[in-house]
């Protein structure tokens, strides 16, 4: 990680420290960085504590927003947390392997295909087409899609987070991008490994 291990947390700190690892069951990865700011801190954790557990998406749903959100960033270490969280939910590893390597996932089920085409055209074109909206719309009603942009601009800030201070990936989990080396996208000329 780009910033040194925070020696002493201060009250305030250590505060929202106890609070993060009461609802999550420790203070790691994004929440090391976070703490710096600990009005941010707290807020971006209620938030995130609001599109994990609380959104009226389904579980399913909310994870996958979250991988397709950490995809589009090539946020290595969001994926690792989430991946094996999305396939306990209900989503297919295959199809979550597609996404990893930039395929076309292939959902099965429609609220998935439809979360993926409605996170995917915002993500990288910054609209939806009014075919895609009607979809999200009938797929997930006002609140369920208000809460899918609220949901794809909470994983965005968090993998820009991530990727910004460089946030060690899990020990025990591999990078899972292929098309991305270290914390940065491979450049094109060096892709084949050699420059």
């Amino acid at each position: 990680m780009r910033l040194e291990p925070i020696q002493e947390l201060s009250p305030r700190q250590a505060e929202i420290s106890a609070r993060i690892t009461a609802r999550r069951g420790g203070t790691r990865g994004p929440f090391l960085v976070w703490l710096r700011s600990p009005d941010l801190c707290e807020r971006v954790e209620e938030l995130g504590a609001y599109c994990r557990f609380e959104s009226a998406l389904p579980m399913r749903l909310r994870e996958l927003s979250l991988l397709v959100a950490a995809r589009h960033f090539d946020a290595q270490y969001s994926w690792n947390a989430h991946v094996d969280k999305a396939v306990e939910a209900g989503v297919q590893r295959e199809c979550l392997e597609r996404l990893a390597r930039r395929e076309e996932p292939g959902f099965e089920a429609d609220d998935e295909r439809v979360a993926h085409r409605f996170a995917t055209e915002v993500l990288e074109r910054h609209f939806v087409t009014d075919e895609t909206f009607a979809a999200g719309l009938a797929a997930f009603g006002e609140r369920g899609l208000v809460d899918l942009i609220g949901c794809l601009g909470n994983f965005s800030m968090l993998a820009m987070l991530l990727n910004t201070f460089q946030v060690d990936l899990q020990a025990n989990r591999p990078a899972p991008f292929p098309d991305v080396h270290g914390f940065g996208r491979v450049e094109p000329e060096f892709a084949g490994g050699t420059p």
